[in-house]
């Protein structure tokens, strides 16, 4: 299932390497001293992932759970896309690297879990030096699986012994979390479907697998103190970003959209482990498309530039804010009539958000001051309260999206909870969310004045649920036009900075 580790192999040799000579391949063979890590202890949030993974043993007793990481995506070539565990993976293990495979098997009432993982590079083969997807020489030291298993806390195995476990499970009595490798998803056989009901509002069934994805995701909904702590830290360094970035946005001159795409991307790099997702640097008309990543334009004096970035930090918890600046340095007047309207639908939504809230009416909330600028607006073709009808919702032309989502591991948090739980449920202290709407109106689009035309505005910021009601989190961006504008006159007037 896993090849083992061996002499160069075709799949790991890259073309335009030189051979080796057998002389040479005796030479490289010898001479390697061991090392050892000494005093290693378990990291600090190792309790943590123990803890989350007798959450998920209580969810399901009896029965073998099984959650790969992933692999290695090819990007071109030879050459690998940068790996990123699996959100669910690294939120019950703490562990980063590529091919690993929890495994929970039932003891009583409780599971062992064993972390399947890959390990060191072996000296007694040809893998440490020839090998430059695994080979150590080529990549860097691992860590060895007793090491590894001292720092998180958790029994570790050869992964090269998987196949023969996975092929000893009673599919009946496993759950596999599946789509991220394909090699453990064949390896046990996938549970029927079940069939759906004809009634549109009947609850979707969800078969064996489907309910562990589920199941996880809701476990994720509320955040513990150090996942709170890691937000915190991956928004202070968004903040950070976007002072970068406003530092080096001319005011009376073009500059690209890359430009400041990057210098975004340096601070992410550097405070974390990188963006949480691709950035949107949508200057001027680019901020009606709200999944603008191209970043080929470039902004121009008196336009707006809509920018909606995060970072991730070094635990994989990332931030997602958005911020609407005039270039110029003053918003018109007609760019702040609509900013107003964003900002009082964000606003009512904020103070909307508290434990016990329906998600929906949070929503409603924010859906309903958007219509009702869209009328003051002129825009509407009928009324706000006939526009917000369930039946017609002729709003939505210009606001496009919903009011947010939830935050965490993951931007889009806990996508694969039931519906009952998420978006037809209500939210709970300990949840985190994005409070993001927005206005948007197309170049193209004839039923909207000329003026408006071509304007894109959203506010978002990242919300903490508390026992009072909510947090903004990334409260260090302000939101407030006459704010918006002192704050960009004061980060131009401080000029570019490098990382500390």
């Amino acid at each position: 299932m896993n090849e083992p580790a061996q002499s160069e192999t075709a799949q790991h040799r890259p073309a335009h390497h030189p051979d080796y000579p057998e002389a040479l391949l005796g030479f490289m063979r010898t001479g390697w001293r061991g090392s050892t890590l000494p005093g290693l202890a378990p990291l600090e949030h190792t309790p943590i992932h123990t803890r989350r993974r007798e959450q998920l043993s209580n969810a399901f007793p009896g029965e073998t759970l099984v959650i790969p990481t992933g692999r290695e995506k090819v990007r071109n070539s030879d050459c690998f896309f940068p790996f990123r565990p699996g959100s669910d993976f690294v939120w019950l293990t703490g562990e980063h690297d590529p091919d690993a495979v929890l495994v929970m098997r039932p003891d009583g009432d409780d599971h062992d879990a064993v972390l399947y993982a890959r390990p060191r590079s072996p000296k007694e083969t040809d893998e440490f030096f020839r090998d430059s997807q695994y080979g150590e020489l080529w990549i860097g030291r691992r860590h060895s699986l007793a090491e590894r298993g001292t720092l998180l806390g958790i029994e570790t195995a050869d992964l090269s012994e998987l196949e023969k476990v996975l092929s000893d499970v009673n599919p009946a009595e496993t759950r596999v979390l599946r789509g991220h490798d394909a090699t453990v998803d064949a390896a046990i056989e996938a549970p029927e479907k079940p069939r759906q009901s004809d009634d549109p509002n009947a609850p979707v069934e969800l078969d064996r697998d489907s309910q562990l994805a589920a199941t996880l995701s809701e476990l994720r909904l509320v955040k513990d103190e150090w996942e709170i702590a890691q937000l915190v830290d991956a928004v202070d360094a968004t903040v950070r970003g976007f002072e970068d970035v406003a530092r080096v946005l001319p005011r009376g001159r073009e500059i690209s959209e890359r430009l400041l795409e990057g210098v975004f991307g340096l601070r992410a790099r550097h405070d974390g482990n990188g963006v949480g997702y691709s950035s949107i640097v949508a200057a001027g008309a680019h901020a009606t498309t709200l999944h603008w990543t191209r970043n080929d334009g470039r902004t121009r004096p008196g336009e707006l530039l809509l920018m909606d970035m995060g970072v991730e930090n070094r635990h994989l918890y990332t931030a997602d804010v958005t911020r609407t600046l005039p270039v110029s340095g003053r918003f018109t007047d007609l760019q702040r009539e609509i900013y107003q309207i964003v900002y009082a639908s964000q606003q009512a939504g904020i103070e909307a958000v508290r434990p016990g809230v329906e998600f929906k009416e949070v929503n409603r909330v924010c859906m309903r001051v958007l219509a009702e600028g869209l009328e003051a607006l002129g825009v509407l073709p009928c009324s706000a309260e006939e526009a917000l009808d369930k039946d017609k919702q002729l709003y939505r032309r210009w606001s496009l999206h919903g009011f947010g989502h939830m935050l965490g591991i993951d931007v889009h948090d806990c996508a694969r909870a039931r519906k009952t739980h998420y978006r037809d449920g209500a939210v709970d202290e300990g949840y985190v969310l994005t409070v993001e709407p927005g206005l948007y109106f197309q170049p193209e689009d004839e039923l909207v004045p000329e003026e408006l035309r071509g304007i894109g505005i959203r506010i978002e910021d990242d919300v903490l649920v508390t026992s009072s009601g909510a947090e903004v989190l990334s409260a260090g961006l302000p939101r407030k036009p006459d704010e918006v504008e002192s704050w960009l006159a004061e980060q131009r007037e401080q000029g570019p900075r490098l990382p500390d």
